[in-house]
């Protein structure tokens, strides 16, 4: 699908549903960077494994060169003034200034009890206090102590990031934004709808990629496009229905 095909689909399409995989939190582009490798061992090491959103986009953001921004960027401009809904799969926090968009897995913008308690937003002292920790994880050298988000105001234990990596994830962190997805879901039957499918692969395919099939499958005016450098492929049952298309999805939508 070139440019103007993919431009004709949004401009001909009354629904737009977006499914953003693992590929936007850069690890694929990271893996190449030996400081990467070291922090992420320890993070893992320690029992902070809650950290590594916030890893990444630090490793990101010294990187300057991994396309994840621009693809956002560009994803922005075409879904605007268009009804849609971005699901993700990703922790990057940038997908939540794209447009209407449920983070099912967590990001870095919000913190919780570590016993799932309480939850409450990311405050500049909090980033600044994680960027120093990182500048010794990129060494292989952090020190748990270094870095705090406080201590919870109901039972004392420590604060850390509301994402998936937590030991008790408090899912109320985005259970709010589902049910909203999932009335608005309710609304694309009998719609013109194009199903975007980027980078998603089989980490949590009970997200996106199963219940996005069955959508396209079940609305007789879907269009499904799945974009994937390795699984790419659509299910017989999407025969006619939409595209498969072999390329990194970050790379592809940065480039249209």
């Amino acid at each position: 699908m070139d440019r103007e095909e993919f431009l004709d689909r949004i401009e001909q399409s009354e629904m737009i549903l977006v499914g953003l995989g693992e590929e936007f939190d850069g690890t694929k582009r990271l893996k190449r960077r030996a400081e990467y490798g070291r922090g992420c061992k320890c993070l893992e090491e320690k029992g902070l494994s809650w950290l590594l959103p916030a890893w990444n986009e630090y490793c990101l953001e010294q990187a300057q060169d991994s396309g994840i921004g621009t693809a956002l960027e560009k994803l922005g401009g075409f879904l605007k003034g268009k009804n849609h809904f971005v699901v993700s799969v990703s922790t990057n926090r940038k997908i939540a200034l794209v447009g209407r968009n449920v983070m099912p897995c967590g990001s870095v913008l919000r913190k919780q009890c570590s016993a799932g308690c309480v939850l409450q937003d990311i405050t500049e002292e909090d980033r600044e206090g994680m960027r120093n920790f990182f500048r010794e994880a990129a060494q292989g050298r952090p020190q748990s102590e270094a870095v705090s988000l406080g201590i919870c105001p109901e039972c004392g234990a420590p604060l850390v990031l509301n994402n998936i990596y937590t030991e008790n994830y408090n899912e109320n962190g985005y259970l709010d934004q589902w049910k909203l997805y999932m009335k608005w879901l309710q609304g694309t039957l009998n719609h013109r709808l194009l199903v975007l499918e980027l980078g998603v692969g089989m980490r949590f395919p009970t997200v996106i990629r199963w219940p996005f099939e069955k959508t396209a499958f079940f609305n007789q005016k879907a269009y499904f496009c799945r974009v994937n450098e390795n699984l790419y492929q659509l299910t017989k049952e999407l025969a006619g229905k939409g595209c498969g298309i072999s390329e990194d999805a970050v790379a592809w939508l940065a480039q249209l």
